[in-house]
């Protein structure tokens, strides 16, 4: 997971927001670009052409800048974040609890 740790510090090297508006520009950010992750999704099931690869590979490389810069505001390690998901994800995969709805199941 040190790998994690490396891309946020060298992806907050780039980061050129006012640090006193760190959170909502993070969460903007991260938004917007999750939209645009979306609407490259919608215009291939809509039918104009192929799945945009790179140009996904490049949205989802903003969005993992956002999570990296918003982790950074607030104190996480980008590997703690990552770890305690798997972690996570592993113990309702124990439970058979993986589909369904809220945090805590």
């Amino acid at each position: 997971m040190s790998e994690f740790d490396s891309y946020q510090k060298e992806a907050h090297s780039t980061a050129v927001y006012p640090p006193e508006m760190g959170m909502a520009y993070c969460v903007t950010g991260l938004c917007a670009e999750t939209g645009e992750v979306a609407d490259k999704i919608a215009k291939y099931y809509r039918g104009d052409g192929g799945l945009d690869e790179q140009g996904l590979k490049k949205e989802l490389g903003d969005v993992l800048w956002f999570i990296a810069e918003l982790s950074t505001h607030l104190g996480f390690n980008l590997s703690e974040v990552a770890q305690l998901n798997l972690t996570k994800l592993a113990d309702r995969k124990n439970r058979d609890a993986l589909k369904g709805s809220g945090d805590e199941r």
